[in-house]
């Protein structure tokens, strides 16, 4: 028995952007706008992982009206960020359990300012999150380390979905790293329904067919 057939969830490609420069972001944002209505942009502080984004949310604010913004949020303290991208327009935050404080705190605080997110890194096992499931509105779990794109993805990682999926049949469960057309089946057969493309995406020499083939690639998977 699949473990899809009690129920249905949509299925999302979302371009993530993991960069140092806003000129960069704001290219990728340029070539991904035509034909993606939401964008998943990564903050890194350089403490969580030795990696460092862009760290100044105003400029987004010119494009949050179209466009809806999920951050991704690898820093030493997700909470502490959070209110300042609300405030430019930014709607999902997800944030790194690893070095959060007080998760309970920011379930419990974010929900209030916009969606909801808890994600988990390759080592950290599910129970961490497990008692948070029913009070977020998504759960992410990296297939690679993170805060690095161009890695190789941890096909092990989808025992984690599994787990979730039998917890949350209704919750919608986010990949993050090394998402192919070639991965993206195995981790939707898992039980997620969002997958986060990065390296993939912009290693073509067009977004629009490269995220063309991983729709196809999610097509063909029956669920």
């Amino acid at each position: 028995m699949n473990i899809f057939d009690s129920y249905k969830l949509d299925t999302e490609i979302i371009p993530g952007i993991l960069e140092e420069e806003w000129s960069e972001i704001e290219r990728k944002i340029g070539l991904i706008k035509p034909f993606a209505h939401i964008m998943h942009i990564d903050l890194l502080d350089g403490i969580f992982a030795g990696n460092k984004t862009f760290s100044d949310p105003s400029p987004f604010a010119l494009y949050a009206q179209d466009i809806f913004f999920e951050l991704h949020l690898m820093v030493e303290d997700p909470l502490a960020s959070v209110e300042k991208w609300a405030n430019v327009g930014f709607k999902r935050f997800v944030g790194q359990v690893e070095k959060m404080p007080d998760i309970a705190e920011f379930v419990a605080r974010v929900e209030d300012i916009g969606e909801v997110g808890l994600a988990i890194d390759t080592q950290t096992p599910v129970k961490t999150i497990q008692h948070y499931l029913e009070d977020i509105d998504v759960v992410l779990v990296m297939t690679v380390k993170a805060g690095f794109s161009h890695q190789t993805f941890e096909q092990m990682q989808l025992a984690k979905v599994q787990a979730l999926r039998r917890l949350d049949p209704l919750l919608p469960i986010e990949i993050d790293g090394g998402i192919t057309p070639q991965t993206l089946p195995l981790a939707k057969r898992a039980g997620a329904t969002r997958f986060v493309s990065t390296g993939f995406l912009f290693g073509g020499q067009s977004c629009q067919a490269q995220y063309d083939l991983l729709k196809e690639a999610s097509a063909q998977v029956s669920v």
